[in-house]
């Protein structure tokens, strides 16, 4: 059985142009924003995102993306307040390795922001917080891939404190390792 989403992690703060962004786990019921956040993503961002690979955007797929065991894994998600209405603008997230038991293990993450949100210090402070969520359940390490041509990412994930290094199977493709211990 999943683990519920946690509560106690929600956070907001101002950011540019008098937006309140709210930070929260990504929950079940966030399939409809989760959806129209992925549909509108730029093809470059997917492609940053996904490095490279073409996944189909169907239903199954936004309901794994929502469909989080919280026991194990993390999904924080940037959202503000349209017209009364939640708008998801980024989700940052970590994975424990399959088959790696019940206690704590490395993990992989994912990032990712709606294209118009990127450039203003929205990941940083998700990382930031996603960091110190994966540090506070005795997370050893983060790490993630990411494309040798996505400087902004790479840029970020220097400034966190990541080790970088090329993939050993792929020119293209960074890995970014941060030690938690």
């Amino acid at each position: 059985m999943e683990a519920p989403a946690p509560d106690d992690l929600s956070e907001s703060w101002q950011v540019i142009h008098g937006y309140s962004i709210s930070i929260r786990p990504l929950r079940r019921a966030d399939l409809d924003i989760e959806s129209a956040f992925v549909q509108g993503l730029s093809q470059q961002t997917r492609h940053n995102r996904l490095l490279g690979g073409a996944i189909n955007i169907s239903r199954t797929y936004i309901e794994q993306l929502t469909t989080i065991d919280y026991s194990r894994d993390m999904a924080l998600a940037a959202v503000v307040m349209s017209e009364n209405s939640e708008v998801l603008i980024g989700v940052a997230r970590y994975v424990m390795e399959a088959g790696t038991g019940s206690g704590p293990a490395p993990c992989e993450f994912a990032i990712v922001l709606a294209d118009a949100w990127q450039g203003r210090g929205i990941g940083r402070h998700m990382m930031a917080k996603l960091i110190a969520v994966a540090r506070s359940r005795g997370v050893p390490s983060l790490y993630g891939e990411i494309l040798s041509t996505n400087q902004g990412m790479l840029e970020l994930v220097k400034k966190l404190g990541f080790r970088l290094q090329r993939h050993p199977q792929d020119a293209t493709v960074m890995r970014a390792t941060l030690d938690l211990g």
